[in-house]
């Protein structure tokens, strides 16, 4: 089989290819144009013969792809706030355009496409822990509407192409995820509480720390996102950990982690229409694709540390030593 990551050299883009390389015999087609991701991330695996780097842009339709392709992961949009916020717009259209160009892709390739939605579909929830049938609490004018509505319309143009043409979709609610591969400066908290800590910079808190996250390990999430994408199952479905923590213990649990620091936590005002809860309800993904996370906080955020610390030390590598098709 040929298989599409769009979103390719990015944290969970990168992950799912060196899985599917490591697990499958197919050849695995790796597509980003480096908004947010990176060549570093996937540069252990460009010797492999099946891994095929494609720089382009998926709000661009001139993508031409000489194989036929037979699965499509979209993974390419920006998914943390500072990312996202940067260029509100260019969100939008990668979560409009681009999801239909790839769904171009897969009506001409007769593929199966898989797209990455968010929890933030959910808003601001007022049902907890949140089930695949709640419609959600967003605010369509906010800071974060231009991810939190583009992924929202792009679960509609998925559907849509799946009821006008039998395009064979299928869509994961993905709550937050974590682990390595991760931007050192890509605004997340659990990234930025591990690199204020090793640097002994004040871990910031936005709010009291009583909101909420539920923090899924990333191999977790791959093995979960490849399940998806060889069940039969159509309709969204949820993927994270539901083992759901306060933003307080999660500075805390980390400052203790990485024992040597000497960080202090600081207080900031919390930004307009961030969630106050988020836990998902994986009742669907145990029933239909018999998967649950196994990676616990503990585990997952001792290889995380070491991910980064690690990081610090390895050169980056040079664009020229990419294998491009």
């Amino acid at each position: 089989m040929n298989i599409l990551v769009a979103g390719g050299t990015g944290f969970v883009g990168s992950n799912l290819c060196e899985k599917l390389l490591l697990t499958t015999k197919n050849n695995i087609y790796c597509l980003d144009n480096n908004y947010t991701g990176s060549n570093d991330n996937i540069s252990h695996l460009l010797d492999n013969p099946r891994f095929f780097l494609i720089h382009h842009d998926i709000n661009n339709n001139n993508l031409f792809l000489k194989e036929k392709i037979d699965y499509i992961y979209n993974l390419a949009c920006p998914a943390s706030p500072k990312a996202y916020q940067k260029d509100p717009i260019y969100t939008i259209k990668t979560c409009v355009y681009g999801t239909i160009n790839l769904l171009e892709i897969a009506k001409k390739h007769n593929a199966r496409i898989l797209l990455t939605s968010t929890s933030e579909i959910y808003g601001d929830p007022k049902e907890h822990p949140q089930k695949e049938t709640y419609r959600g609490n967003v605010n369509t004018i906010g800071i974060r509407s231009c991810y939190d509505e583009g992924k929202r319309i792009g679960e509609t143009i998925m559907m849509e192409y799946k009821r006008c043409y039998n395009v064979d979709i299928r869509i994961a609610r993905l709550f937050n995820t974590y682990g390595p591969n991760m931007s050192i400066d890509d605004g997340r908290v659990v990234s930025n509480f591990i690199n204020q800590c090793i640097y002994n910079k004040d871990i910031t808190i936005y709010g009291d720390g009583s909101q909420t996250r539920s923090f899924c390990y990333v191999t977790d999430t791959v093995d979960c996102l490849i399940k998806l994408m060889e069940s039969d199952y159509s309709h969204p479905i949820n993927i994270g950990n539901p083992n759901e923590n306060s933003i307080k213990f999660l500075a805390n649990f980390i400052l203790n982690k990485i024992s040597d620091s000497i960080s202090n936590i600081v207080y900031k005002d919390l930004p307009k229409d961030d969630p106050c809860l988020r836990k998902p309800d994986i009742t669907l993904a145990n029933n239909v694709l018999k998967w649950e996370p196994k990676i616990t906080l503990d585990d997952g955020i001792e290889r995380t540390i070491d991910y980064f610390k690690q990081l610090y030390k390895i050169p980056s590598i040079e664009t020229n030593n990419t294998k491009i098709v």
